[in-house]
């Protein structure tokens, strides 16, 4: 099961005068990962790098930021991996002490960095949503309505019409089930819809 993290969390390392600041988050989208990347920058204008490391599905992606290649974006991710994390952007804020640590050095140290992160973050897991849409007939629009409110199923829209259509979220693991269950409630009488 994939985990994500409920709230940021940071290192620090200094190793051989640079200073590596680090941090884990959840994020929703490469655009929010983007965006924070940019903060990053503003945050720290005087920082020789901002690297960072996304895995969210199928949007994952590593940027070295001018470090050379493969030796910081690349390391990150892999440690984003290894956790069976997704929804997770790392990232790693560099201040060139003025000595240079080699390619093994810069490997170690990024990935060291999220990993200190990490130790201190907590985790959740990550419950894969769906969106049913159904109608019922007009007597069992009460029937429905408790269905969903017992089972915290989210409610997205209703829109009555010549019957009751519904589009609900619910987790996926379950969506069949409750399909099921509230069309015995409703005799049958439940139809499912297509989504366009």
């Amino acid at each position: 099961m994939p985990f994500t993290l409920r709230a940021p969390c940071h290192s620090e390392l200094t190793i051989k005068k640079s200073r590596f600041i680090g941090c884990v988050q959840a994020v929703a989208s490469r655009e929010e990962a983007q965006r924070i990347v940019q903060d990053l920058w503003r945050v720290h204008p005087q920082a020789a790098h901002v690297c960072w490391a996304l895995m969210a599905g199928g949007q994952s992606a590593a940027a070295d930021d001018g470090e050379p290649s493969g030796t910081a974006g690349r390391p990150m991710l892999e440690v984003l991996r290894h956790q069976d994390l997704t929804g997770v952007l790392a990232t790693v804020v560099r201040y060139f002490g003025g000595v240079k640590l080699g390619a093994g050095g810069l490997v170690r140290a990024y990935t060291d960095a999220v990993a200190q992160a990490l130790l201190q973050a907590e985790r959740q897991p990550v419950i894969a949503l769906t969106e049913l849409h159904f109608a019922c007939a007009y007597p069992h629009e009460g029937l429905v309505r408790r269905a969903i409110e017992a089972h915290a199923v989210t409610l997205l829209q209703v829109d009555h019409g010549s019957d009751v259509r519904w589009r609900v979220k619910l987790p996926q693991a379950q969506a069949a089930d409750w399909l099921d269950a509230l069309a015995n409630q409703c005799q049958g009488r439940l139809q499912r819809i297509e989504p366009d």
